[in-house]
């Protein structure tokens, strides 16, 4: 499952779903609504991987995953432009590969810890998760967007199911962010350039500009309305 399928969350739903009985129209609508965050996942990718080919998209959307998508989309960003060889090392580097080691570690080993919540290993998932969205928080509109995803999606999935939490979270949370009104010393620049790569720069980080990316005046950067 975790090779083929290569769900995360949507995996452990799964199999607590199985033991428990449930029969499989309602397995694979919770699930799906569970992994129905991807769909927001690809929205936000797609501008960025819009001239690569599409068989390569296929293979991008089978390893895309939480981990994935914030490690990639802030890569980009930083970057200004698209780089594919990043977006492979982040799916299959950072997560494919430890998430299907580790599985093959748990089906072997795992017997062995009686019960991980003494050694706190329940808080891991949702310790990794907040880490991510922490990195993609870079100014007051995405603050807000993640704090109110994320108490929607709390307060949702304790009364209607995780499934539906997730999305309302999901859709609800960067409603939210675009409602708060852009700061006044926010400017735009064109993707690709070095003044664009500045902004996701480290500190004391400086880009040379190139005869294809030629560096803009400060003048020519356009304030958002």
């Amino acid at each position: 499952m975790s090779t083929l399928v290569f769900a995360g969350a949507a995996q452990f739903a799964a199999v607590g779903y199985v033991a428990s009985g449930l029969a499989w129209p309602g397995v694979i609508l919770l699930t799906a609504l569970l992994n129905a965050r991807h769909l927001l996942y690809s929205a936000a990718l797609a501008p960025w991987l819009r001239d690569t080919p599409r068989p390569r998209r296929v293979l991008m959307a089978h390893v895309l995953t939480d981990e994935a998508f914030a490690l990639s989309i802030a890569h980009f960003e930083r970057l200004g432009r698209t780089d594919e060889r990043g977006y492979w090392i982040a799916a299959i580097g950072s997560t494919f590969i430890p998430w299907n080691l580790a599985t093959f570690a748990g089906v072997t080993v795992g017997a062995q810890i009686p019960d991980p919540t003494r050694l706190g290993l329940d808080v891991v998932f949702p310790a990794a998760m907040i880490g991510l969205a922490v990195g993609l928080v870079t100014g007051r509109r995405e603050l807000v967007a993640a704090l109110g995803g994320a108490i929607l999606g709390v307060v949702v999935s304790l009364a209607a199911g995780p499934g539906i939490g997730v999305i309302v979270g999901g859709l609800g949370g960067p409603l939210l962010g675009m409602a708060v009104p852009r700061g006044g010393g926010d400017r735009t620049v064109v993707l690709g350039t070095p003044r664009s790569a500045e902004g996701y720069a480290m500190p004391g980080s400086r880009f040379e500009p190139d005869a294809g990316h030629p560096a803009l005046p400060p003048d020519s950067e356009e304030g958002l309305p």
